[in-house]
């Protein structure tokens, strides 16, 4: 992780749009150069950030992603930046859609059908390659240009070495359903199931 400093920090978000902000300020920056600029702050004193931070984790899941062959964003650097108490993670966006934003321009049954089939597939892979992503939502899932499913927003994933128990794979689509009117779409006429099915190992 490579600490700068406020000036540092200033000319890297020179006419950067801020994309996501809470509260405490910024937490997504899109910068000049199309890149983004994901800020993390400890919420409390004593976490586990402190020996394992959100930037790194981020950047962590994103190795074990590329190591499985499963589309992510690309990362470019980590950055501790104590004038902001912030650490952030730089990195190029995974081109594509996401699921909601797809869902939200109106899609046909049949494409429908079709993609919660690739859908369920996509997820019992996850699982069967030991990836657990506990906010795994439509938002979070890309549809990329090559038509392959991809993640973003990681900082909460694990990957264990093994595939995934059934406690988890279960925990896991729970998360998926907590939405009602995706968890509607996800159900649809059992395709995004029978898929997760035909496919778990």
């Amino acid at each position: 992780m490579i600490r700068i400093d406020e000036p540092c920090y200033q000319a890297l978000t020179a006419d950067a749009e801020i994309v996501e902000s809470d509260g405490y300020g910024a937490k997504v920056l899109l910068l000049a150069d199309k890149s983004y600029l994901k800020l993390f702050r400890r919420k409390r004193l004593l976490s586990s950030a402190l020996w394992r931070p959100y930037a790194q984790r981020f950047a962590d899941a994103c190795r074990a992603l590329a190591e499985r062959r499963i589309s992510c964003p690309e990362v470019i650097a980590l950055y501790r930046i104590p004038a902001i108490e912030r650490d952030a993670v730089h990195y190029h966006p995974l081109a594509g859609q996401t699921l909601r934003q797809i869902l939200g321009q109106g899609l046909g049954e049949p494409d429908a059908a079709q993609l919660r089939q690739q859908l369920g597939a996509f997820v019992a892979r996850l699982h069967a390659t030991g990836i657990y992503f506990r906010s795994l939502h439509l938002g979070n899932i890309v549809l990329t240009p090559q038509k392959a499913f991809g993640l973003i927003d990681l900082a909460d994933m694990r990957a264990y070495r093994r595939n995934l128990g059934r406690i988890l794979r279960q925990r896991n689509l729970k998360h998926m359903l907590r939405y009602p009117e995706e968890a509607g779409w996800l159900a649809g006429n059992g395709e995004f199931l029978a898929a997760y099915r035909a496919n778990a190992a």
